[in-house]
């Protein structure tokens, strides 16, 4: 899967938000997209959305002592938007994954992992975050339910994170 130094930050299942607050002394979140866009195709697969379809997608930097170290990239069906997830739309700066792990009505698919080459559409948006750009990037995903509705949430971990 994994190199061994990515691996435990990618199978934890607890908070990554909480992870990265006590990791670091100054965690912040910077948005750098919140708009209606098509979704990546193995997305709208798992989301079960036609391809036409919109949806939200929110795209931030999670900064540790003020480097990136995670870009994350959630997408939000607009039924999820009129829905239980209608408060999302006014996150601003505030991390997603707070807002999940505090309602205990929300439930997680696990987790699942991919090695994105620098073909792929996420390590091309994290690409203006890398001074080096690596070989590949590590991410994981996964499903976050609340009323039966679902949003997608992915990370992708960056080379800070490890330093």
């Amino acid at each position: 899967m994994a190199c061994r130094r990515d691996h435990g930050w990618l199978i934890n299942p607890d908070s990554l938000t909480a992870r990265l607050q006590q990791r670091y002394t100054q965690f912040s979140v910077q948005t750098l997209q919140m708009a209606n866009a098509r979704v990546i195709q193995d997305e709208a697969y798992v989301l079960h959305l036609k391809l036409h379809q919109l949806a939200t997608v929110r795209e931030v930097m999670l900064l540790g002592n003020q480097q990136a170290v995670v870009f994350a990239h959630s997408v939000i069906p607009r039924r999820a938007r009129r829905g239980p997830w209608h408060h999302l739309a006014r996150l601003g700066n505030q991390p997603l994954g707070a807002l999940l792990f505090a309602n205990p009505q929300v439930r997680r698919t696990p987790l699942t992992y991919k090695k994105l080459s620098k073909h792929h559409v996420l390590y091309q948006k994290a690409l203006p975050q890398l001074a080096v750009p690596p070989a590949y990037l590590w991410a994981r995903r996964s499903v976050f339910y609340l009323n039966c509705v679902s949003i997608l949430v992915t990370e992708v971990f960056l080379p800070a994170l490890h330093d």
